[in-house]
């Protein structure tokens, strides 16, 4: 009922952004539209645009062009996990196909690359050089942090620190630049972009860490996709990283090679390791301080319903199964 009462905050404007980008997926190839709206329509949470709606609207803006630009959020993202997809040879995302295992990975790559152009030719019409400077300087570092992650596939030696930079480029950066361009939109003062600015920031890096957590302890049927995906795919995620340094050195070198195999022949195995080292409880500690700095982020902003549902979403955040 939490999660429910922030959309319910933003439930009109929630539906335009909705019919909005059916529109925007216009095009007159037929295989665009396909693609597009089979990902689009996935029961993804809308979390980034829901954020534009309300970091614009705490700020104070009352026009209409929060829509377009959660759009234009929402075609970022969506073109981001087309992409992720082909990259990682993945076939379910939220319990349902990938677009590459339904119809290759070429269409996919391609029809990711239309949504980045239908993104960047909506942030245009915006007319608004500060967001556009704020988004394709995002769209960038995304693109680094992806690259990031792949050159690390496979590596057991990554750093806690270097793995934070990687969660935050590649997931938290997005959250970031959302709540940011929705101050901006709003011509907020400088503390309090600044303030929606780190909200984002640190509401995208709880966001990622309790993913972590959840690939090892979650609800296979509520995410939409298997415990260990991350290990099957060699990812060197915090609850491995801290693991390695709690584990004996028989334990160590058995994550080690599961790492670099990228299989699950020894999961049952690591799942214990991974809880009985702390590992999990470790990583929610860190996914809670990381919540806990973006609502402290909102102190700056003056109380409304939508700084209400901005506090509830950090809350939720680290609350949740899926």
């Amino acid at each position: 009922m939490t999660a429910q009462r922030i959309y319910d905050t933003v439930a009109t404007d929630f539906n335009r952004v909705n019919d909005l980008i059916i529109q925007r997926l216009a095009s007159d190839v037929p295989m665009v539209e396909k693609v597009a709206q089979h990902i689009i329509e996935s029961g993804g949470k809308r979390l980034r645009p829901l954020l534009v709606l309300l970091a614009s609207q705490a700020a104070g803006y009352t026009d209409d062009e929060h829509i377009k630009l959660a759009v234009v959020i929402e075609f970022l993202h969506t073109a981001t996990l087309l992409h992720d997809d082909v990259v990682d040879t993945s076939d379910m995302r939220r319990g349902r196909r990938t677009a590459n295992a339904q119809w290759g990975n070429a269409p996919s790559v391609l029809v990711g690359d239309f949504l980045y152009a239908r993104s960047f030719e909506m942030m245009v019409e915006l007319r608004n050089l500060p967001i556009m400077d704020v988004l394709s300087r995002a769209t960038a570092v995304i693109a680094q942090g992806e690259v990031m992650q792949l050159m690390n596939v496979k590596n057991p030696d990554i750093t806690e620190e270097q793995y934070m930079t990687v969660i935050h480029n590649k997931t938290a950066m997005l959250f970031e630049a959302s709540s940011h361009s929705g101050a901006l939109l709003a011509n907020a003062s400088e503390t309090r972009v600044q303030a929606l600015k780190d909200y984002g920031k640190h509401l995208g890096l709880a966001f990622q860490l309790v993913d972590d957590v959840l690939d090892y302890r979650g609800d296979a049927e509520a995410m939409g996709k298997n415990v260990g995906d991350d290990l099957a795919e060699g990812k060197t995620t915090l609850p491995l990283i801290h693991a390695m340094t709690r584990s004996t050195e028989d334990d160590r070198q058995l994550i080690r090679q599961a790492i670099r195999k990228a299989g699950l022949d020894s999961l049952p195995r690591i799942l214990g390791l991974v809880e009985s080292s702390g590992a999990l409880e470790y990583t929610m500690k860190k996914a809670r301080a990381e919540a806990a700095q973006a609502s402290d982020a909102l102190k700056a902003l003056p109380d409304s319903p939508y700084k209400e549902a901005l506090e509830l979403l950090a809350q939720v955040a680290v609350a949740r199964v899926s």
